[in-house]
């Protein structure tokens, strides 16, 4: 599980909590269903135009891969292929098929195994990079309707707003109701507000990152295997798969894994 995505979230909320409380104020004094229901049942029913009924519905599975996704350290990755290239170089590309059954990424696997086979290099790079790209697409479509939520729930914040306004000034003759009716109308402003910058926009920005790292991952694997095809000596393998990472990365010598 992700602890800093748990954490932020957590901390954001219980910072507004308890500045409220420190206000004087009792938190459930700016609890209003009405404003609930405005800003959240509005905000997903103008993601529901915006998008495909089955894209929406599979967002729950979006949220997992920003809560629980680990992401693959890229060391180990090129530590697993420069191990494989020597296997290849010293015992021959089929002695790889053996090894298959430990991979656990079955991007790797995919690609080892059509090594094996002798499919045609360029084939195999147009195969893999092909399946990255709707990786990454799949990934983008996650983001966008975060995005759209965090776009949209300020939006419906102003317009129960205004809803509160409308209903405030109708009631003028009462002077004694406007300074309760104002502050009602404010708290869609404040959920529309909060909603987008502590769940929707940062949620977005995470599976944005998760998208970057799954990308770097399937990079390196795509470069290693094509190596490997290719009978590069270990040692270049690796130098060429170190150059996906900064410099600050690249003190863990793979090698060793190897040796």
């Amino acid at each position: 599980m992700d602890i800093a995505t748990l954490a932020g979230a957590t901390a954001g909320i219980g910072i507004v909590l308890v500045s409220i409380v420190m206000a004087g104020e009792s938190p459930a004094t700016f609890i209003n269903a009405p404003s609930l229901m405005i800003v959240f049942g509005g905000t997903f029913a103008a993601v529901l135009v915006s998008f495909p009924l089955a894209k929406v519905l599979s967002v729950t599975n979006v949220v997992k891969n920003a809560f629980f996704a680990k992401a693959e350290a890229p060391m180990a990755i090129i530590r697993d292929l420069v191990r494989y290239a020597e296997v290849a170089r010293r015992d021959g590309i089929l002695a790889l098929e053996g090894l298959t059954s430990e991979m656990k990424d079955e991007f790797l696997v995919t690609g080892i195994q059509m090594a094996v086979d002798g499919t045609d290099p360029e084939l195999i790079e147009e195969i893999l990079s092909t399946e990255l790209d709707a990786v990454s697409e799949r990934h983008m479509s996650g983001k966008r309707i975060f995005d759209a939520f965090g776009k949209y729930a300020p939006a419906f914040g102003m317009i129960g707003t205004l809803i509160g306004l409308i209903i405030m000034l109708k009631t003028m003759e009462d002077p004694e109701s406007i300074g309760p009716s104002m502050a009602v109308a404010l708290i869609t402003t404040l959920y529309g507000a909060l909603a987008a910058n502590l769940i929707f926009l940062p949620i977005a920005e995470k599976l944005s990152l998760r998208s970057r790292e799954e990308q770097l991952i399937k990079g390196i694997i795509i470069r290693g295997v094509m190596s490997i095809q290719s009978g590069d000596n270990p040692r270049m393998v690796e130098q060429k798969l170190l150059t996906y990472l900064p410099p600050r990365l690249r003190g863990e010598q793979p090698a060793e894994a190897g040796a």
